[in-house]
């Protein structure tokens, strides 16, 4: 679109969202693990109370490209931006009850939170979620996991926000159909809440698991400026593995590497560069494909690239 539609877009936004609630060229990069990246040509922060209904009007009748930013942990916009509306969830969109073994949460809840206020319940089977740094709405969009689980395993419902559509609606199991760090969540689509059923089991032992799965992040996943791992793992195998055998730790481009630590975890510098990433993203598959004849296929969301060399490839 025209930046004169852009700002007749946004304007028509601030008519049912207020003027606080809406953005031209709000920045993402600052609101992702990596830092870095560009500006969405519109960014909205929907209050608890937002008149989706209204915003969702608006949105079918110019149907722009929709990204929900979430905490950021698993995206990489490019350094030219993002040609759509950014959609991140404001307060009120953090709230917490656990009422017997279920445990429910807006989409904005963060994973470690949970995790841990869950352990302090006396509620067992969500400790895997304390590494992992993204919201609840990411969480149940790509079916995150670690540690031996994944949402799939306790997920019951979530409440679901269509912005072309308007209008709640919860998406049970069958409707999201999770698997391997996937949905059926379309870009559209805002996770509010979810609920999640858990088992009954001793503070004590969960709050232990959850110190030991920190100590073993804090030795063998690195620090600095990333967003976990960077390709989905191959049936049987591990991508970091792969890459490591592929000789490829503490390769570099520009302002970003792979880490030395954990070969599938890639770091931006500080100021550093989306566009460098991405290199190093596309590098990194080559050569695993040139020596191993393995398409690895991307885990980080990828916003404002054009295709890269994994596209429309078998893993």
């Amino acid at each position: 679109m025209s930046s004169a539609r852009w700002d007749r877009l946004a304007q028509d936004l601030v008519e049912v969202l207020g003027p606080e609630a809406v953005c031209r060229e709000r920045p993402i990069g600052p609101d992702t693990t990596y830092r870095v990246g560009g500006a969405a040509r519109v960014g909205v922060t929907l209050a608890h109370d937002a008149d989706v209904d209204a915003m969702a009007e608006i949105m079918a009748a110019d149907r722009p490209a929709v990204l929900v930013v979430g905490k950021g942990s698993n995206l990489l916009v490019a350094d030219r931006g993002f040609d759509g509306v950014a959609v991140w969830l404001g307060p009120g969109h953090d709230w917490v009850e656990i009422e017997g073994v279920r445990v429910r949460a807006g989409g904005a809840a963060g994973l470690p939170v949970l995790a841990r206020q869950s352990a302090a319940a006396g509620l067992a089977g969500f400790e895997w979620a304390v590494g992992v740094p993204g919201s609840l709405g990411g969480a149940v969009r790509m079916n995150a996991g670690g540690h031996g689980s994944d949402m799939a395993a306790s997920l019951i419902c979530a409440g679901v926000v269509d912005l072309r559509g308007g209008g709640v609606e919860q998406w049970n199991l069958e409707r999201l159909e999770l698997g391997y760090r996937r949905s059926t969540l379309a870009d559209y689509h805002v996770v509010v809440g979810a609920e999640v059923g858990l088992a009954s089991g001793d503070a004590s032992e969960s709050q232990a698991a959850i110190a030991d799965i920190v100590a073993w992040r804090r030795k063998n996943q690195p620090g600095g400026q990333n967003a976990g791992s960077v390709f989905t793992n191959p049936s049987g195998d591990s991508a970091g593995r792969i890459i490591e055998a592929a000789g490829l730790k503490g390769h570099r481009v520009g302002t970003a590497s792979v880490s030395a630590k954990h070969a599938n975890f890639f770091i931006a510098d500080r100021g550093g560069s989306a566009d460098d990433l991405h290199a190093v993203m596309c590098e990194v598959f080559s050569q695993v494909e040139a020596r191993f004849d393995l398409a690895l296929q991307p885990e980080t969301r990828l916003v404002g690239f054009g295709p890269g060399p994994w596209t429309g490839r078998a893993g």
